[in-house]
């Protein structure tokens, strides 16, 4: 019985995948032109396609087309986590992050440790007009101070923007703070004591444990799957079993794993700690930098008592240095307010109101439709390298948004060791340790994506890469 044609074309879309031609969340060419390349009728290849969906090689976004599933492979799902945790725990080992902060504007140093987006993905000329602007309509006001709870016009705009999140906000419900940094380490503050104990996913992101550690707190590593984020469930036992005072999630293309929390799983992990009375501080820096364009809700959409304490900035997107970013408190605006008036008495009025203006010129979302776009193909183009030069046996993440990677090594390497040995030949990495309060995921990584370098940034990947396998520089297997 002869085969049918649009059998054959699925076999060779089939192929080409799998010889990787298109890679795991690759879009295929548009309808017409695979029509056009297999000189068939547009019936049949939408039939090869379909095909290729049910068999799960395929997967069709809405107004988007086909693209190439994520291998199961392709991701690595931490070995090193364990469902429960023997105990909360003082946050240690966190001095090695300023190895690679300090490497990070090093000019003989490729930098793939810190997780910053160079000049060049940012929108560097529209941005200076709105500063030049500011400047020069405002002078007054730039040199004034800008008193908690901030510029009206940025808290105005960011209210607007909160809506694409599914969150319902007035400009009086936003307070400006110095970056996510400080927004994160005030809802510790306005929520918790010295001493408490704050729940986080395991593992997470540097800066919450460096905030958790500069109160005095405690950190508990929750169970936390690498495509989900935290499981309801574990997190649940947690609460039965320990006295938590505060959650800090990441739950939006998190930092390191670029895991998207399902929305459901979202609203559930909301209700779990609402029905504890504990707080959630979400950390939602990548919320906008979904490479399908689709802005997932926030956990803070699904609050409904106030207790979700919502944290972000402009420095992934719009840049690092302009150290703009907001917390929208919750019931404990009020709280925030004074602290961030005691700590800093006041958020950077000419960065506030240049903002302001750049996203009342109304380019923000053509720029972020950009940013996206280029984002998606870095990441993949890393995790490819990582693929091809790094030891047998490594995974790597493909996350849905962000710049971040997440990188397990085979067993027995060492991260640690790894990062002092390619330090020494000019590379920057995030080891795995300083991602957990107790010096976890040991033979991890985290690789920030967004390099502009191509040529550099490819001699690192291939360098870490044989040095991971222990080529000719000693072995970084423990």
């Amino acid at each position: 019985m002869t085969t049918p044609l649009y059998e054959r074309v699925a076999e060779t879309l089939a192929h080409q995948i799998e010889q990787g031609v298109y890679a795991p969340g690759d879009r295929l060419p548009g309808l017409r032109r695979l029509r056009r390349h297999f000189g068939v009728s547009m019936a049949t290849i939408v039939a090869a396609c379909e095909l290729l969906e049910q068999r799960e090689v395929l997967e069709a976004r809405p107004r988007s087309g086909f693209f190439v599933r994520e291998r199961a492979t392709a991701s690595a799902a931490p070995s090193e986590q364990v469902d429960e945790v023997d105990a909360p725990s003082l946050v240690l080992g966190q001095e090695r992050v300023l190895d690679l902060v300090r490497a990070h504007h090093e000019p003989d140093v490729v930098s793939l440790g810190a997780a910053a987006a160079p000049a060049a993905f940012l929108p560097a000329a529209a941005m200076d007009r709105s500063f030049a602007r500011v400047r020069r309509r405002q002078r007054e006001r730039v040199n004034a101070y800008d008193f908690p709870p901030g510029c009206a016009e940025l808290r105005t705009q960011i209210a607007r923007r909160m809506a694409y999140a599914g969150c319902s906000l007035s400009p009086d419900d936003i307070v400006l703070t110095a970056g996510c940094q400080e927004a994160i380490t005030l809802s510790l503050r306005a929520v918790a004591e010295p001493g408490d104990v704050v729940a986080i996913e395991s593992p997470t992101f540097y800066g919450i444990l460096q905030a958790i550690e500069s109160q005095g707190m405690q950190a508990l590593e929750v169970a936390t799957d690498p495509h989900s984020g935290m499981i309801p469930e574990a997190l649940e036992r947690a609460l039965s079993r320990w006295s938590i005072r505060a959650c800090v999630l990441m739950p939006t293309f998190g930092n390191p794993l670029g895991h998207a929390t399902p929305e459901s799983r979202k609203q559930e992990l909301v209700g779990v700690l609402s029905a504890h009375g504990v707080p959630l501080i979400e950390d939602d820096v990548y919320g906008e930098l979904a490479f399908d364009g689709t802005r997932p809700w926030a956990a803070k959409a699904f609050d409904a008592h106030g207790e979700v304490l919502y944290c972000s900035s402009f420095s992934k997107v719009l840049g690092a240095g302009l150290r703009v970013g907001w917390v929208a408190p919750g019931r404990y605006r009020d709280r925030l307010v004074y602290l961030k008036y005691a700590t800093s008495q006041a958020t950077c009025t000419l960065s506030s109101l240049a903002v302001a203006d750049y996203l009342e010129q109304g380019g923000y979302d053509r720029f972020l439709r950009r940013a996206r776009r280029n984002y998606e193909r870095h990441v993949r183009w890393v995790a490819g390298l990582v693929r091809r030069h790094f030891p047998e046996g490594t995974r790597v993440t493909r996350p849905r948004g962000g710049f971040v990677v997440w990188v397990e090594l085979p067993a027995g390497c060492d991260s640690l060791e790894l990062q002092r040995r390619a330090l020494a030949e000019g590379i920057s990495i995030a080891p795995g340790p300083v991602f957990s309060p107790t010096g976890r995921y040991g033979r991890c990584l985290r690789l920030n994506c967004a390099q502009a370098d191509v040529p550099a940034t490819e001699w690192a990947l291939q360098r870490l890469g044989a040095l991971a396998i222990g080529e000719d520089r000693g072995d970084v297997r423990g």
